[in-house]
């Protein structure tokens, strides 16, 4: 029988991702045929599997770890918000609808097949599946139905390991207060917990951790310090961005509007990645830095309702500003849509509005259409004559007289538009900036040396590294258990 454990957290953001990919590189590197899972995800970054579907970019960052191919079977429900109270439904890799969130609370007994449909597909000829939960089990008001914590844990009879993160304080009222609320059937399913992010002399926690196993009789499986190799990893959740306002200080300053449903940011990590790169987070408020040399628009879960909220930001007259003092932009996916001169949505498929005004600064139109098109692609840069790969994840036909200037031949098509003076570029092409010939030609445009060298293989290393520290710092004992 495939084992499996399930990695839960006290609250959102303490970690669990980085922990599941490191376990799954560490089960890897040991031989372990290991497969990663989350049964409900909540984020606007999504990937392509390798067969063919969307999924989390967590697990598709958690299966490179394993060494296994990615499936939609890793992530059965991913929820894409696309207002502030209702989300694109994607079952199994395909969409399946759209909920507010009260109908999705009585939708979720409905999809609970379809979780344990794909965990059993990802348990079969694999020693082990390491499984991550969503937000909190402490949320007992969402008990009820629930397919991402314990109600996913007790109908598949997988065993759970609590994980809190100490780098935001009171991770012991966190567990502790876990341990009370919970009912007796889903606390019998929590195995032991691990503490996440210490900074620090370890064993200032010791008193804590006998604290913790006086109220909850719990073993500490082992206490993480902060990895500094997560830094380097693709980060998932729009969280980040918090922390992400402001970069290195760098020859080339890149600047990126950061907007209510931004989606896909982690095209950007390869840019942050490079030296002489400052990567710079605009927020609401702030105005896009003048001396920014490019400004990227990323890809948007809602093309029409971001364009507007970057009019109510005032960030049109700032790129109007920025282009006219010879300033370059790209637009991938939605944020190539807004560079065009309108976006009609005549279906309402995306909004009820049925025709905005874009930027006008590509002689192009966007029409949405029912039809989504997902899939990875292989393409070359026309602009650079180089090698690309990425994927596509959009709704909408783009059209135009600068299309004839493509950005790129995607799949042995022309995608993008580029304009007469080639300063803006669109391109419905997600991830080419980790494309590392590509990433190497433009930052040798703006006068850098553009050799950061291969980005796959940085964010391999790291995953590694990730590996190396859980080894030394969680229990010998719980990981023989595991892994042997």
């Amino acid at each position: 029988m495939t084992r499996a454990i399930m990695l839960q957290g006290t609250g959102s953001d303490v970690g669990k991702t980085v922990l599941v990919a490191g376990l799954c590189r560490l089960a890897a590197n040991r031989g372990l045929t290991v497969r990663p899972f989350k049964p409900q995800n909540m984020s606007n970054n999504a990937a392509v599997s390798d067969d063919g579907g969307e999924i989390g970019r967590a697990q598709w960052l958690q299966s490179l770890a394993a060494r296994t191919p990615s499936s939609v079977h890793m992530n059965p429900v991913l929820l894409k918000p696309q207002s502030e109270n209702g989300s694109q439904i994607i079952v199994q890799g395909r969409v399946f609808g759209q909920a507010k969130g009260r109908d999705y609370q009585r939708l979720k007994p409905q999809l609970l097949s379809s979780v344990l449909e794909s965990f059993a597909k990802v348990s079969e000829g694999a020693d082990l599946v390491i499984v991550e939960g969503a937000g909190s089990p402490a949320e007992i008001n969402l008990r009820a139905g629930d397919i991402a914590n314990m109600g996913f844990a007790t109908r598949a009879n997988v065993p759970v390991v609590l994980v809190g993160d100490i780098d935001r304080g009171g991770v012991i009222a966190s567990l502790v207060g876990t341990h009370a609320i919970l009912s007796e059937e889903d606390r019998k399913m929590i195995s032991g917990y691990i503490i996440n992010k210490f900074r620090g002399d370890v064993s200032l926690f010791d008193d804590g951790i006998r604290a913790i196993e006086g109220f909850t009789g719990w073993p500490c499986f082992g206490v993480v310090p902060w990895l500094k190799a997560a830094g380097r990893l693709p980060a998932e959740d729009s969280v980040v961005l918090e922390r992400l306002v402001k970069g290195e200080r760098g020859a080339l300053k890149i600047a990126v509007p950061v907007l209510p449903r931004i989606a896909n940011f982690d095209d950007l990590d390869p840019l942050r990645a490079e030296l002489g790169v400052e990567l710079v987070f605009v927020r609401a408020g702030e105005r896009l830095p003048a001396d920014a040399a490019l400004i990227i628009l990323p890809g948007s879960k809602s093309t029409i309702s971001d364009l507007a909220d970057l009019r109510a930001q005032g960030w049109d007259l700032d790129l109007a500003a920025h282009v006219r003092r010879g300033g370059r932009v790209i637009g991938i996916c939605g944020g190539y849509q807004m560079l065009g001169r309108k976006v009609n949505d005549p279906l309402g498929i995306e909004s009820t509005t049925t025709e905005i005004e874009g930027l006008g600064l590509l002689d192009v139109e966007t029409e949405m259409a029912p039809e989504k098109t997902v899939r990875n692609s292989s393409a070359h840069s026309a602009e650079y004559d180089v090698p690309l790969s990425g994927y596509q994840i959009h709704l909408g036909v783009t059209r135009g007289a600068d299309c004839e200037r493509p950005a790129a031949i995607v799949d042995g098509l022309a995608d993008g538009a580029v304009s007469a003076d080639g300063r803006i570029t669109g391109t419905y092409l997600h991830g080419l900036f980790g494309s590392d010939a590509y990433r190497a030609r433009l930052l040798q445009s703006f006068g850098l040396s553009g050799e950061g060298g291969n980005y796959r293989e940085s964010v391999d290393r790291a995953l590694d590294e990730v590996a190396v520290d859980l080894e030394k710092h969680l229990d010998p004992r719980w990981l023989a258990g595991l892994l042997d």
